[in-house]
């Protein structure tokens, strides 16, 4: 998973960068995206405005690296005893974070921002949340021999990740099929694509 880069200046003090990053997870789900300021972020976060934006150029950078930050730990990628048991773990952990999580709602807050803000676009385009926990399970499957290895990983991923995404920035209730029957459409899809860039390579 890619890093938000630290902007040039001096190194960045860890407990005031922590402070910062819940400052802004709080802030968000009291006051909402649109009443965030980078003043109210350094007032909550008890340091500087200049400290913030030393950092920081936007309130999105700010919320960004709260998310990645908090997602690459609860984003797990626990090995389970078979792929499809995989499938089901990664669809529940995305899940979970998406819809329950303060990072979660912080990068579905980012998302939303992004339809209309071409900066914020970017700021999403650089670094995958998703990509640790569906590498797992991919390397896992091909070594496994249930996912062919000539699969196309950012592909497969959209596929295992699409049905997750829709649900929680739609409001969508829950699957039609239970877990373990989603979990197994989606792996025949991402063999069938497996085998499609086979043939056609």
């Amino acid at each position: 998973m890619d890093e938000v880069r630290p902007r040039a200046g001096r190194p960045r003090s860890e407990q005031a960068r922590q402070a910062v990053l819940h400052a802004v997870d709080d802030l968000l789900v009291e006051v909402g995206y649109a009443a965030l300021t980078m003043k109210g972020i350094a007032e909550r976060a008890g340091v500087g405005r200049q400290t913030i934006y030393r950092w920081w150029s936007t309130k999105a950078e700010v919320l960004f690296e709260a998310a990645i930050t908090d997602a690459a730990k609860e984003l797990g990628d626990t090995p389970r005893a078979t792929t499809i048991d995989d499938v089901v773990a990664y669809l529940d952990g995305a899940e979970r974070f998406l819809t329950t999580s303060p990072a979660g709602v912080a990068y579905r807050v980012l998302v939303g921002e992004a339809q209309h803000d071409p900066e914020v676009a970017r700021l999403l385009g650089s670094a995958a949340l998703f990509d640790r926990p569906v590498d797992g399970v991919l390397t896992r499957g091909i070594e496994r021999g249930d996912i062919a290895p000539a699969v196309p990983f950012a592909e497969a991923a959209a596929i295992l990740t699409g049905p997750v995404f829709y649900r929680a920035l739609t409001g969508a209730g829950g699957p039609v099929v239970p877990t373990g029957v989603l979990a197994a459409a989606l792996l025949a899809a991402v063999q069938d694509l497996a085998h499609r860039h086979q043939e056609t390579a």
